[in-house]
């Protein structure tokens, strides 16, 4: 099992009970994993993906890391964190024209120490070939972290998050059915995928699509198995996996990435006043309501165990202060 890493953050991260929404949905007993808990500049689940990220990059003896993402990137937020930690120069490519202001992720992306670079219609790292060819005829050794830090390298840090909650769960004499979490990039879907079938987890996977769009290399199903595939070779799996394995619930992504509606208010108002936590207009309280419409309407077997895997962005809800109050 590969298991070269930069230690980023705090592992593992809790899994309890949440006690009051589960009263709220009769028949379903429902769990949070908090991976908003991981710390690495205010938390968040890209802290896993980039304790191997960061550490392929120091041993390949680079001093910059390039990657790219929205304005409100939890993964550049966390990526620019991971490399002043590691003593690495970090670029940002970000879609967007620069703001009068800086909010949320954006604002601590600065702070943090990053580059930033402002990319008009490209969010998705069409940019960094460019950027990374000027930066090493300027002496740079230049590491790409892909989009979302998704690929086979930051899904090693899912798989061995199926350990951790597979320890939990044993600790806790639990089972779990339906495991709950947005997938947008991919690495952290493919990562758990892999991860039940090195640790035989028994649970389903419910990833909640967040972005309607595609990204470079087709649909995010094709990407996610993509990245499987070249784990089950790389893990020395036997299971053989098809296109038709991965899953993804696209029901609550129509209006786009980064467009909050009534429905991600909604979820983040009700765990917010049941249990004093919070999750982000944009993927933890999209997935939070897909979730909680399954539940509401029976789309699941009652009497069922349901984990949330929270993936922090905390940062983002004071980018859509306007909306939420």
């Amino acid at each position: 099992m590969i298991d070269n890493k930069f230690d980023l953050g705090f592992f593992p991260t809790p899994l309890h009970a949440l006690k009051n929404v589960s009263k709220k949905y009769p028949g379903y007993q429902i769990y949070m994993k908090r991976d908003d808990t991981t710390g690495l500049a205010s938390g968040g689940n890209k802290t896993r993906k980039l304790e191997y990220l960061i550490q392929e990059a120091l041993d390949a003896g680079c001093d910059t890391i390039i990657t790219a993402g929205a304005q409100q990137s939890n993964h550049c937020r966390q990526t620019a964190a991971a490399c002043s930690k590691a003593g690495l120069k970090c670029h940002l490519l970000l879609g967007g024209t620069a703001p009068k202001v800086y909010e949320g992720n954006l604002l601590l992306s600065s702070i943090l120490g990053a580059a930033i670079h402002f990319t008009g219609a490209n969010r998705k790292g069409e940019d960094i070939e460019a950027l990374k060819s000027k930066l090493q005829q300027e002496g740079a050794k230049c590491f790409v972290i892909p989009y979302g830090g998704s690929n086979f390298t930051g899904a090693l840090g899912f798989v061995h998050a199926v350990k951790e909650l597979k320890a939990q769960l044993t600790a806790q004499n639990l089972e779990i059915d339906y495991i709950f979490f947005a997938s947008s990039s991919g690495g952290m879907q493919a990562g758990l995928t892999l991860g039940k079938e090195l640790f035989s987890l028994d649970a389903t996977l419910m990833p909640i699509n967040i972005d309607k769009d595609g990204i470079q290399g087709g649909s995010l199903e094709e990407v996610v198995f993509k990245i499987v595939q070249e784990g089950v070779e790389k893990l020395g799996l036997s299971e053989a996996f098809s296109l038709s394995d991965i899953s993804l619930y696209r029901d609550y992504d129509k209006k786009g990435y980064g467009k909050v509606t009534l429905d991600e208010i909604k979820a983040i108002k009700e765990l917010a006043t049941s249990e004093g936590i919070l999750v982000d207009p944009v993927y933890t309280g999209r997935a939070f309501y897909g979730m909680l419409d399954f539940l509401n309407e029976k789309k699941i077997p009652s009497n069922s165990n349901v984990l949330f895997w929270h993936t922090g962005g905390l940062p983002a809800i004071f980018k859509y202060a306007d909306k939420l109050q």
